[in-house]
């Protein structure tokens, strides 16, 4: 099943240069290894505000939490999750009846 997530940096609660470049490059190392898995499979980067839009394959919501939890940005507290959707095949694509 896929689920899509909509995150944000926590930027009022942290300052710019919390964000290190360091801290940034496990991040997007994290990404890889959990793309190279089959975890994650699309992400783009918010154009309205820092965070990202992430399609997952997870067997449930909770196997979305916990991955989400792996993230570098997340175990430090500088991560907001502001929402898990699930996602269904749009059925326009399907055959018709």
């Amino acid at each position: 099943m896929q689920f899509l997530t909509l995150s944000r940096r926590r930027t009022d609660a942290f300052p710019a240069e919390a964000f290190t470049p360091e801290l940034i490059a496990q991040e997007a190392n994290r990404v890889k290894e959990m793309y190279a898995a089959g975890q994650l499979r699309q992400i783009w980067k918010r154009g309205d505000m820092p965070g990202a839009v992430i399609v997952w394959e997870a067997a449930s919501e909770a196997d979305v939490r916990c991955a989400v939890a792996t993230l570098p940005l997340a175990k430090a507290g500088m991560l907001e999750l502001s929402a898990i959707l699930p996602l269904e095949p749009y059925a326009g694509f399907g055959p018709s009846k």
